[in-house]
């Protein structure tokens, strides 16, 4: 007798008695049949690119009435973003002749003549990590830009060894004075000591070439001794116009009279934009609209995917994104390449009333090993009944829109948040026409020839800094090692 499949056997239950063609003969109904009459429990659609965006959760959100909010601050005397680019051919690395204007010597000087004569008078010099570049009591020989690495400033310490200052990566230059003192011809020296943590690339301009341009140039020499003799404006730490106070004074003396400055040309952030077109077919609608509404599921799913696609636009979004506003003052290196303890300080130790950290989860596993490997254990923090990890009490929340690059390096953002602390605030415009949700908007956009059900979703948003200390960023800080 043959026997039955072991897939129909499993199917067919017990075998019974062999019926007249000599197969086992069915005790009971088999379950693909009952299936046909059986209604099955589904899942509403799963997306797995859902995230709990923390960013979205945690950033206070100002309503924004006319499309645009305007920063009113200080008059700030910083101009420039403080970096210098470079373009290399293979091995070579050049700077860009209009980027020198970056140095504050140079700000302001508008000839490409004179700057195309400078940026050919570097010379390319490479270091090997712990190199000394400049050491603190030795004569000014030049400026150095830094094409690639990361460089360690260093000063004498009070009671021997050395403290470190900070640590400049590419695009940083230092011994710019070195311009003023070749056209003075006054000597100087290395206030503090500069040494290559990385192996890096430095182009050089010898203090030599300095004074042998300026002597060619009329217009360089004129500009660097309208640039020394000029009196730089009372300005405060943070580079304000400075509000003139009298204090611990006695008797009846003349007060200073102040007034506080405003920028004449303050930065106002317009709303963008996540929009998409949603089709469904009619057909789809109306007859397979049970037990789920097929609509209903559609719409859900694409507000998730808008939702995504906001919180990446307001990490890195060039015009308004948090990595690429953070001010140049407020971006920090790393001291080794992973995150540390001392880099989480540091970062901490830049602002006031920090809220919360933001990172990229492969880079809290690596602040994680960090702080294993020097038996130090991170404290916990419960927000919204969850238990998130914390350093000096401020949460380190996950967000995987901050990038990792293809050297595994990453960036670690750290808030204060809300207009009362003068912070990081989110910008939108709630109470839109057919609004589902505060700045989100659905609207019926009408059937076509193909008979496609059709609905407009659009998000509107943006984020604002209102003073430069209210964001910190830890960059290229390494996540594999």
């Amino acid at each position: 007798m043959t026997e039955p499949a072991t897939g129909q056997a499993a199917e067919n239950g017990p075998a019974g008695p062999a019926g007249p063609t000599g197969r086992p003969r069915r005790l009971a109904l088999g379950t693909g049949a009952a299936r046909n009459l059986a209604t099955t429990t589904k899942s509403v659609p799963q997306m797995q690119g859902i995230t709990p965006r923390w960013l979205l959760r945690l950033l206070p959100w100002v309503q924004v009435d006319a499309g645009a909010y305007r920063v009113n601050r200080r008059l700030t005397y910083q101009v420039g973003d403080g970096i210098v680019a470079f373009v290399n051919d293979g091995a070579e690395v050049r700077v860009v002749p209009p980027e020198l204007a970056e140095l504050p010597p140079l700000r302001g000087l508008a000839d490409p003549a004179v700057l195309e004569g400078l940026a050919a008078r570097f010379e390319q010099r490479e270091y090997a990590p712990g190199e000394t570049i400049a050491a603190a009591g030795r004569p000014l020989d030049g400026v150095h830009l830094i094409a690639h690495g990361k460089v360690e400033e260093a000063a004498p310490g009070r009671y021997g060894g050395e403290a470190r200052v900070r640590i400049l990566a590419g695009g940083r230059f230092f011994g710019d004075r070195v311009l003023l003192d070749a056209v003075a011809e006054r000597d100087g020296e290395w206030p503090h000591t500069f040494r290559a943590l990385t192996p890096s690339i430095v182009l050089t301009l010898p203090r030599a070439a300095v004074g042998e341009l300026a002597e060619r140039s009329a217009a360089l020499r004129a500009h660097l001794e309208e640039y020394r003799d000029t009196a730089a404006p009372p300005q405060t730490r943070h580079g304000e116009a400075a509000i003139e106070v009298a204090s611990g004074h006695d008797g009846e003396p003349v007060l200073p009279a102040t007034f506080a400055d405003y920028e004449t040309s303050p930065r106002e952030y317009e709303l963008s934009l996540a929009q998409t077109l949603l089709r469904v077919r009619t057909r789809v609608a109306d007859l397979y609209n049970g037990p789920m509404d097929q609509v209903e599921q559609q719409l859900r799913l694409t507000v998730e995917a808008l939702r995504e696609r906001q919180e990446h636009e307001l990490v890195n979004n060039r015009d308004f994104g948090l990595l690429h506003n953070a001010d140049l003052r407020q971006r920090l290196q790393t001291a080794g390449g992973p995150p540390t303890p001392a880099d989480m300080d540091e970062l901490l130790s830049r602002r006031r009333k920090s809220r919360f950290f933001l990172a990229h989860p492969k880079t809290i596993a690596a602040f994680g090993r960090e702080c294993t490997r020097r038996g130090v254990y991170p404290s916990c923090v419960e927000v919204e009944g969850r238990r998130v990890q914390a350093w000096r009490g401020v949460p380190i929340y996950p967000c995987d829109k901050i990038p990792i690059t293809p050297a595994g390096t990453s960036s670690i953002l750290v808030l204060r948040t809300g207009e009362d602390d003068q912070g990081v605030i989110g910008l939108r415009r709630a109470g839109l026409p057919d609004e589902v949700e505060p700045g989100l908007s659905v609207r019926f956009a009408g059937i076509d020839e193909k008979a496609l059900i059709n609905y407009l979703v659009s998000a509107y948003y943006s984020a604002a800094v209102l003073v430069p200390d209210a964001l910190g960023v830890l960059e290229n800080v390494e996540t594999a090692r």
